[in-house]
């Protein structure tokens, strides 16, 4: 995930409602709790835990929450340190090549594979029913903590993307309650156009052309994927007939209701919280933090004018969105390891999920039991519900070495910007983005 991903999607939420030995030995923990678990190095200090949080991840009360219960719990002690999120790969690599990493570091939901793949974290597999402290990790981010068939990391929390719709603009144009398919948003998006689309700088429903987030879930929904394994090896698969299915669909629908200056457009460039709130869209898909950000812009729409829900897929039901979040992950050559999971244990509690992560910071929960408890309980406001909706459908991306380096060069905006242009057939488009990918893919396996 995102450094502003990270940033936009924490403070939005608080605004409306983080080898060693292959042999592994059974010890005591120090809540008296027995379980296989890696023993601590020899001259370590066993009452100091060092944990790495990314900056904006985790606010300060939610860090104390945790502490106290780990402290409690152990008797131990916590050295927190707030990593800026710049520079954060190469320092991060750096230090899980030492012989004194931190503990405990909190990764990005897509860096996983990346680290893992270089052994530079502890293979979490065999303490997976413990960690998950009962409960089944919401699947979107449960796979990305996987690699390899292996768990190298524990879900922290996540994020995801949703319909974002003025519905004071809707009910204007005769609209009264929210679509639950893909028809009935294009039949509702067409008639907002006729309602408002007098005016030039009007779109029903502002879609920027390098969104690769939505345009992946157009691919997904038509049982594509950007990359599959082949046996022992990755390979990128847009070309494949499922997934140009869904760039033909993703760039019929960008094309109807979203402008043509948008096309080749970012994410962030126009801004779409901006163009909302301006009136010159009815809809837009991205994350909570554009919510509180157009709340914030308007000078007339109100919580109470804005409606959430997932994206409807063409062929029927939900797309599958793309999940962000964190991952707790402990380094191979931590010199507490038995200490680091009793810290994640703590981080991933259900008390200190509910109470800090969720109503507190504003995140989605790491599991689908507390999500599920949410979405049946009271306590969402009709604003947060289209989010976590959208995370009951939620998927990660592949996790291939070497796909963070897609998301940083440009290979995944361009492929669904050039689709929405025109520039290339929809075959070509998909073939040069797999010839690049499978580059990438090889270069980090070795083979070229």
């Amino acid at each position: 995930m995102t450094r502003a991903s990270h940033t936009t999607f924490r403070k939005s939420w608080c605004r409306i409602a983080s080898i060693v030995s292959a042999c592994v030995c059974s010890l005591t923990l120090l809540t008296g709790c027995s379980i296989g678990a890696p023993a601590q190095r020899a001259g370590s200090s066993a009452n100091e835990l060092t944990v790495w949080i990314m900056q904006d991840d985790l606010s300060q009360q939610t860090i104390d929450a945790i502490n106290t219960k780990f402290t409690h719990t152990t008797g131990a002690k916590v050295n927190v340190q707030i990593q800026p999120w710049d520079g954060i790969a190469t320092k991060l690599t750096t230090a899980l090549a030492t012989g004194n990493p931190p503990d405990v570091i909190d990764v990005g939901n897509t860096k996983i594979a990346d680290f893992a793949a270089n052994g530079g974290l502890l293979d979490l597999s065999s303490f997976t029913q413990t960690l998950a402290n009962g409960n089944h990790w919401i699947p979107g981010l449960a796979d990305s903590a996987q690699f390899d068939g292996n768990t190298y990391g524990v879900p922290a929390f996540g994020a995801t993307r949703a319909v974002i719709v003025n519905k004071a603009m809707w009910q204007q144009a005769g609209i009264t309650a929210m679509p639950r398919t893909f028809s009935e948003l294009t039949e509702d998006l067409r008639t907002v156009q006729r309602q408002f689309g007098n005016s030039s700088s009007f779109c029903p429903f502002y879609l920027p052309g390098r969104n690769w987030f939505a345009g992946l879930q157009f691919v997904w929904g038509a049982g594509g994927n950007a990359a599959v394994r082949d046996g022992m090896h990755w390979q990128a698969s847009m070309s494949s007939k499922a997934s140009e299915q869904g760039l033909e669909q993703w760039k019929a629908f960008q094309n109807e209701f979203s402008s043509v200056a948008s096309r080749a457009a970012e994410t962030n460039n126009p801004d779409m919280a901006q163009i909302f709130a301006q009136g010159k869209t009815s809809a837009i898909m991205w994350n909570s933090a554009t919510v509180s950000k157009i709340l914030s812009i308007s000078e007339t729409l109100k919580p109470e004018d804005i409606a959430t829900f997932p994206m409807p897929n063409v062929s029927g039901g939900v797309q599958p969105s793309v999940m962000a979040g964190s991952v707790w992950a402990i380094p191979a050559h931590s010199n507490h390891a038995s200490l680091a999971m009793k810290w994640i244990e703590s981080a991933t509690n259900d008390e200190i999920q509910r109470k800090w992560i969720v109503n507190h910071d504003g995140w989605l929960p790491n599991s689908e039991e507390l999500l599920h408890e949410f979405l049946n309980g009271k306590d969402l406001s009709p604003i947060q519900r289209g989010f976590f909706e959208a995370a009951e459908h939620s998927q990660a991306v592949p996790a291939v070495v070497g796909w963070s380096t897609l998301e940083g060069d440009g290979s995944l905006k361009n492929l669904f910007a050039t689709v929405a242009e025109g520039k290339s057939s929809i075959a070509q488009a998909a073939a040069s983005f797999d010839a690049t990918a499978n580059a990438v893919f090889s270069k980090n396996e070795g083979l070229a």
